[in-house]
């Protein structure tokens, strides 16, 4: 049951004192209030309020970040996906149901998809892209580009607006 509040999320003004919370739940998700508190030389009481308040106005999430490298995943792949002769709405739905798949976009562009994908070595990839990913109806062609160095991803990448 959701309350009121996480429905219906009332925008809110993030001072520095939020904004100090959410750096240190950045670098360590679990950390506990207390261990904030302390930080920031505030009251637990004040934290545990303060997280509560920007959970329910949606400002802030705490979410767990699969590394993918520790869950055995040595590959990381960007692969354009061209459709034909069905809508890439329902392909990408179809796309986004494969485990292997964590991200999926529909564009427009080259591609009518965009999808990255992890695989555990080239026998793994080799199955995902030929059986899985091509034997999708509607998928006419799949240009994949393997991640050599990755230098930036973030996921827990949020926008913020002074107000």
């Amino acid at each position: 049951m959701s309350s009121p509040a996480a429905s219906n999320p009332v925008h809110i003004d993030l001072d520095e004192t939020d904004q100090a919370i959410i750096a240190l739940l950045r670098n360590d998700g679990r950390m506990a209030y207390r261990a904030i508190a302390r930080e920031l030389d505030i009251a637990e009481n004040t934290v545990r309020a303060r997280v509560r308040r920007m959970e329910e106005s949606n400002a802030m999430r705490v979410v767990a970040v699969t590394d993918i490298g520790a869950a055995g995943y040595s590959m990381l792949l960007a692969i354009g996906v061209q459709v034909e002769g069905r809508a890439p709405e329902k392909v990408a739905r179809e796309l986004a149901a494969i485990d292997e798949v964590f991200s999926v976009n529909v564009v427009v562009g080259a591609q009518d998809i965009e999808i990255l994908v992890v695989a555990r070595d080239q026998a793994h990839l080799n199955e995902l892209i030929s059986t899985r990913l091509g034997g999708i109806a509607g998928v006419r062609r799949l240009t994949p580009a393997l991640a050599l160095d990755v230098l930036k991803n973030q996921p827990d990448w949020v926008p913020f607006h002074d107000a």
